[in-house]
């Protein structure tokens, strides 16, 4: 139905007027984003004249950062507003990019870096916070909005950036740094025309008023996610829930060019076919997957999508060009769906396993997998699945599986065990309310 596509969608997202505000920026956002990143690299290269050694150096120390910026932006959110700290985000990276322009020693630009990426990775950690307490149960919809934007932005960020490095001139990067640092100060800007999401602090949606002492004992009380055993296990085990992102952006290109006849003129296909399917498909796939139960299933069907994605790869080996480019863009756009399963399910359960008073907290530990992936999941597939063979991709796929079926698994026995604890939190308040003493009910 045409009332329920993209565009329909859009203009009556979730959270009304402050997730259409919301979504309006972070497309500004991403759209900034896809310009340093097709242009940091080469700029830190030919601009700044950095050695391979000293380039890595500067991403490992980046991606560090980044692992930081999540749990940290979660604890902010417990105590300060989560508007005014996206904000904040938004013009740290503003300050960072106007760093690059006028420092070139490398102490400098690797601090410049740093605080970049813990700035980036803190402010997705809070965008997930925001949209969850102003979107509600209809969080995954929001999510799918946000995704199919933040694709289109950065397609188009990319794009940009490919005009300035045509030119190739000092003065060009520059200019492509400053548009960047311009995106991020109109988000800035768009983000504070909307209201702080309800649920602010420790508590994700108010349940006493300020002058109740049990709701403030109760406040103080929360659980730290770093103590809970259940959810440390569903944080490590979505870290393979995420190596779609380097099997797309780092196996793909690197079988082809070393182990395939395919011609390299395939390479960009693989980032404009997934772009162009989570646009299609994103909306689709978070109807699917809904709610905790939705995405225990997409988890599910995440490692089996990934499993024939790898077998394809492992096959391209095989046959002439024209095969190897067929099982290659196949492998793609499987792993495209297997992004989208895992884009939903890894954000619905992340929320859905937190405790509801510590929400901001758990979801920055969440957070890091994300992070956490980006660092070791390329060193995994061109140090130990490529250097492997086709065999390599098969061990990938069937281990992804495996993992995904005891995700699954761990995450419906903990969802029925805190259904449980709030059904007999609910009869002990019911049982105080009548004078009878409130049972005590842990969750493990």
């Amino acid at each position: 139905m045409r009332g329920n596509g993209l565009w329909a969608q859009l203009r009556r997202p979730p959270g009304g007027r402050d997730a259409r505000i919301m979504l309006f920026a972070q497309g500004v956002d991403r759209t900034g984003t896809g310009v340093w990143a097709a242009a940091s690299v080469l700029y830190f290269t030919y601009v700044c004249g950095m050695d391979a050694g000293r380039l890595g150096l500067l991403l490992g120390v980046g991606a560090v950062a980044g692992i930081i910026g999540s749990p940290l932006a979660g604890r902010a959110a417990e105590r300060l507003s989560v508007r005014g700290l996206l904000v904040g985000c938004h013009l740290l990276r503003v300050a960072t990019m106007v760093l690059l322009l006028v420092v070139d020693h490398f102490a400098a630009l690797l601090v410049a870096v740093a605080l970049t990426c813990l700035a980036e990775r803190g402010a997705k950690t809070l965008e997930m916070l925001f949209a969850t307490r102003v979107a509600g149960e209809r969080r995954a919809t929001y999510q799918a909005l946000f995704r199919s934007v933040a694709n289109g932005g950065y397609a188009v960020g990319t794009g940009f950036a490919a005009l300035g490095l045509a030119v190739g001139s000092t003065t060009a990067y520059r200019a492509l740094i400053v548009a960047n640092a311009l995106s991020y100060l109109l988000a800035a800007v768009l983000i504070r025309r909307t209201e702080e999401p309800a649920g602010r602090g420790l508590v994700a949606e108010a349940v006493s008023g300020p002058a109740d002492p049990a709701g403030r004992e109760a406040a103080a009380a929360a659980p730290s996610p770093w103590r809970d055993r259940g959810y440390l296990l569903f944080v490590l085990l979505d870290l393979p829930m995420c190596l779609d992102d380097s099997v797309l952006n780092v196996g793909l290109p690197l079988w082809l060019i070393h182990h395939t006849g395919a011609p390299h003129a395939v390479v960009p296909v693989f980032l404009t076919l997934n772009t162009a399917l989570v646009v299609v498909l994103q909306l689709r796939v978070s109807a699917w997957a809904e709610r905790p139960g939705g995405a225990t299933r997409a988890v599910g069907w995440y490692g089996v999508i990934l499993l024939a994605s790898c077998l394809l790869i492992a096959l391209s080996t095989g046959g002439g060009p024209l095969t190897a480019s067929l099982a290659l863009l196949a492998a793609a756009a499987l792993v495209t769906l297997a992004e989208l399963m895992r884009s939903v399910s890894s954000w619905e359960l992340a929320v859905a396993l937190a405790p509801p008073r510590a929400q901001a907290s758990y979801l920055g530990v969440a957070g890091m997998s994300q992070s956490v992936q980006k660092s070791v999941g390329p060193v995994l597939l061109t140090g130990v699945v490529m250097v492997a063979g086709p065999i390599g991709w098969l061990g990938l796929g069937a281990a992804c599986t495996g993992l995904a079926a005891v995700q699954r698994r761990a995450s419906l026995r903990r969802l029925a065990a805190l259904e449980a604890a709030a059904g007999a939190s609910e009869a002990s308040g019911v049982a105080g309310v009548a004078g009878a003493p409130a049972a005590t009910v842990a969750v493990g």
